[in-house]
């Protein structure tokens, strides 16, 4: 019994001392899950008959500014910035020197989004704001709203809304050149807006993508968003604003020699690239001819030309569908291009897709009698081709069997280029899969408003997989579709010209409607999606 206590007892120091020995090893106390906490202001919050140029806003403990400059909204807007700090280091307060002239009986709100947070755990008081009147009163009045993307299912983060006074003064061009009235954003993770403290009256609604933070509308970069009536204050409507990002005027940029009878042409906007056409100044040949090939992925064209020009600068007439511009390249003496011949796509030949036929120089003729398709059991497949000169390719489409073996093969001559160039012998071997491999999805359209429509399949950042067009059809097949997650939208194509179109903001036209499936569709192997989607 006595070793059996004595046991016991060692056992019980032991343990005694094993927790003694915890109580030197701090672990650390529970998360700190709470913002900071507003305590007061000097001068205080909603402050009326404002004359201060100097606004200090205390906190219960140490905090920071995050992504201030995107998260901070002042309005109305100042011309002349006012300095916040910190933004980088830890304080218990924030300072605000206010560095412009303020209006007279206005009242203005300091938004400061998610922007202030703790200093340790970077937890954020959420949407903190500090209001002041230079006048007797607090104006109270809000406008709310949601904003979405004409073309893609989810708006970007951090889009501007803001108000201008509909008064004689107003004008389109001021969305331009001219702060607004009252201002806020949509932060981060919110498609929704209210702008508050805001005065009775009529306004414009307008919303962009403010990527340099000035306040203003930069077409061509930025996107916007306006309605075309303008709206009253207070009024019990919640707008809705779409975005979109217009098309700029067609202009040629300044030519640059990139090889020998070759010009790069950069541009921007958008027209018909089929209609552009050029006229020589320089003094040319009466045998110069030119073609125009467009650059993979990018808005610019190369500009061919023979025979060779002796001259220094290349001098012509560019003309595209509404305007001729008088361009010049300088020439220099370069290395020609040889022409390259690139196919796809490689091993395996999806049922949807054509065989390419690539090339680095412009390809003017094809041969047919010089391409042959056969099969596994060596037996001819027939194929049609067409040439498509400002893509620069030709495509070889033909009917395609599963767990199929196809060589494609192009004998000497086959293909010439814009120099008379021809290609050698060109093999190429690529293999269907199972039909199995494969989804289907069959789409019954309910609420079609009007056709012509553009049916897509895209991936989820908005790249078009496939399409179909339709005139009076509400049922639309997809068929062998690769498997995979897709969106599924449906454009009203209001022109009738086979593609979605924007809008304009002077013009005052909108982008024609899409309307999203709102989930996304899984295609499986083997598999038949049949899916129902109301048009709203």
């Amino acid at each position: 019994m006595k070793k059996y206590f004595s046991g016991l007892l060692i056992m019980f120091l032991s343990l005694t001392f094993v927790q003694c020995a915890k109580k030197g090893n701090p672990q650390g106390g529970d998360l700190d899950l709470d913002p900071p906490k507003f305590l007061r202001a000097t001068p205080e919050n909603y402050s009326t008959q404002f004359n201060k140029d100097e606004i200090r806003i205390y906190f219960d403990e140490y905090i920071k500014l995050d992504d201030a400059q995107k998260q901070i909204i002042i309005s109305p807007p100042m011309a002349i910035k006012p300095e916040i700090t910190p933004l980088g280091s830890p304080s218990k307060y924030i300072r605000i020197k206010l560095n412009d002239t303020l209006r007279k009986n206005t009242t203005y709100a300091i938004n400061f989004g998610n922007s202030v947070v703790d200093n340790n755990e970077g937890n954020p008081l959420p949407y903190f704001k500090y209001v002041f009147s230079t006048g007797d009163y607090i104006d109270s009045l809000t406008v709310v709203g949601t904003v979405s993307d004409a073309l893609l299912k989810e708006a970007d983060p951090f889009i501007s809304i803001m108000l201008y006074d509909a008064d004689k003064a107003y004008n389109d061009s001021l969305v331009f050149t001219t702060p607004p009235r009252y201002i806020t954003n949509t932060l981060d993770s919110l498609r929704s807006f209210e702008l508050s403290n805001i005065k009775e009256g009529k306004y414009h609604l307008v919303a962009i993508r403010d990527l340099n933070n000035d306040y203003k509308y930069n077409p061509g970069k930025e996107k916007i968003a306006f309605l075309k009536e303008t709206i009253t204050v207070p009024a019990d409507t919640t707008y809705n604003l779409q975005l979109f990002k217009e098309n700029n005027a067609f202009e040629a940029g300044r030519p640059k020699q990139v090889a020998k009878q070759k010009i790069l042409v950069g541009y921007k906007g958008k027209t018909n690239l089929d209609s552009i056409s050029i006229d020589p100044i320089t003094t040319v040949p009466s045998d110069f001819e030119y073609r125009f090939t467009k650059v993979i992925d990018k808005d610019s064209l190369y500009l061919w030309y023979k025979p060779l020009v002796e001259t220094d600068s290349l001098r012509f007439k560019f003309n595209s569908q509404k305007d001729t511009t008088s361009l010049i390249a300088r020439i220099s003496e370069m290395k020609s291009d040889s022409l390259v011949i690139n196919t796809e796509p490689s091993g395996t030949l999806e049922f949807n897709k054509n065989f390419l036929i690539k090339a680095n120089t412009p390809l003017t003729a094809k041969d047919d009698s010089l391409i042959k398709i056969l099969n596994k059991d060596s037996l001819e497949v027939a194929f049609t081709s067409e040439l498509k000169k400002l893509e620069n390719s030709i495509h070889l489409a033909f009917e395609k069997n599963e767990n199929e073996t196809y060589k494609i093969q192009l004998l000497p001559g086959a293909i010439t280029d814009f120099f008379n160039a021809t290609n050698d012998t060109i093999y190429r071997t690529l293999k269907t899969k199972a039909l199995s491999d494969y989804g289907n999805v069959r789409l019954n359209l309910k609420n079609v408003q009007s056709y012509p429509i553009i049916v897509q399949l895209t991936d989820e950042k908005g790249v078009i997989k496939e399409e179909k067009k339709s005139e009076d059809q509400s049922n639309i097949t997809f068929e062998l579709i690769p498997p995979a997650k897709y969106l599924i939208r449906v454009i009203y194509d209001t022109n009738a010209n086979g593609q979605w179109d924007t809008g304009n903001f002077l013009l005052k036209t909108n982008p024609e409607e899409i309307i999203y499936f709102p989930e996304l569709l899984e295609v499986r192997p083997n598999w038949d999606i049949n899916q129902s989607f109301i048009l709203k």
